[in-house]
């Protein structure tokens, strides 16, 4: 942890920062799972609002 004094005494305590890494591009696998996952998102959305609209 990462401390600090000022001139009137008082202690600032800064928390350790992590380390920064770039993110990787998805592989093929990922991107075709992330389709699959937007897909039945989609499908649930679309059928509640379907629902909704035909219980109001």
């Amino acid at each position: 942890m990462y401390t600090t004094v000022n001139e009137d005494g008082v202690l600032n305590n800064y928390a350790t920062e992590p380390k920064m890494y770039y993110a990787e591009y998805p592989a093929i696998w990922e991107q075709r799972k992330y389709l699959i996952q937007g897909a039945f998102a989609t499908l649930i959305v679309t059928t509640l609002i379907l629902v909704g609209l035909s219980v109001s």
